[in-house]
């Protein structure tokens, strides 16, 4: 598929009896339209420079068009997506430049978060911390590499909630979505066990507050993603 061809639209995930997406009325439409095109942005379904046609993609998600242009502008302000006014929209490419600098920002805000979080965590938090790894364990070794991502979000947002920066949460989750698709390549090699492994320090050296030791390995998380 070349570039200037449409893009397949992204599938419709199945929901579950009783799921978020089984009941529209408790869930936004645009959000739907979002986490559709997000998880086949990240995992390749939808490939850089890929062409994007409302029309299109509102027919296969069942959806209207507005959704999915909401969807759409969001993405675009998290530049997974480039359009231009009545020409074209398109999956943005992969610019290693911006990618290094959100992963820069994203690795230092994690690691303030950790510093910041040291005097707060308790047995509930290295607990979830503990469960959100398990869960990561799982789904890497089932290959559903978007419940490794979910997964992964959850272990680290424990600390980025208890450190209570707000302005730090807003940033990393302002600049995660540029990420996505490196977090999906490694999720999807045999560096996922890595992850785990460090995951697995950093819960014990919050355990035993030693803040060096874990603001180190918290560097260490996000700059071996690049």
């Amino acid at each position: 598929m070349t570039a200037d061809q449409p893009a397949p639209a992204p599938a419709a995930a199945p929901a579950a009896p009783g799921s978020p997406a089984s009941e529209p009325s408790r869930r936004l439409l645009r959000d739907v339209a979002y986490e559709a095109l997000l998880a086949a942005i990240v995992s390749g379904e939808l490939a850089p420079g890929a062409k994007l046609g409302d029309v299109e993609i509102a027919a296969r998600l069942g959806l209207t068009r507005a959704p999915v242009r909401d969807a759409l502008a969001r993405l675009a302000t998290e530049r997974l997506v480039v359009s231009k006014p009545q020409s074209y929209t398109r999956v943005a490419p992969l610019v290693a430049e911006e990618i290094r600098g959100a992963l820069a920002v994203v690795g230092a805000m994690h690691t303030l978060a950790v510093r910041e979080a040291l005097p707060h965590l308790d047995r509930d938090h290295l607990a979830r911390m503990r469960t959100a790894n398990a869960e990561f364990v799982r789904a890497v070794g089932a290959g559903d590499i978007a419940a490794a991502i979910g997964a992964d979000d959850a272990f680290h947002a424990v600390p980025v909630a208890a450190s209570g920066n707000q302005p730090l949460a807003d940033t990393v989750a302002r600049y995660t979505p540029l990420l996505r698709r490196l977090e999906h390549q490694r999720f999807s090699s045999t560096a996922a066990r890595a992850s785990v492994a460090r995951h697995e320090e950093l819960i014990a050296a919050c355990e035993a507050r030693d803040a060096d030791r874990a603001a180190e390995i918290s560097y260490e998380i996000w700059a071996e993603l690049e």
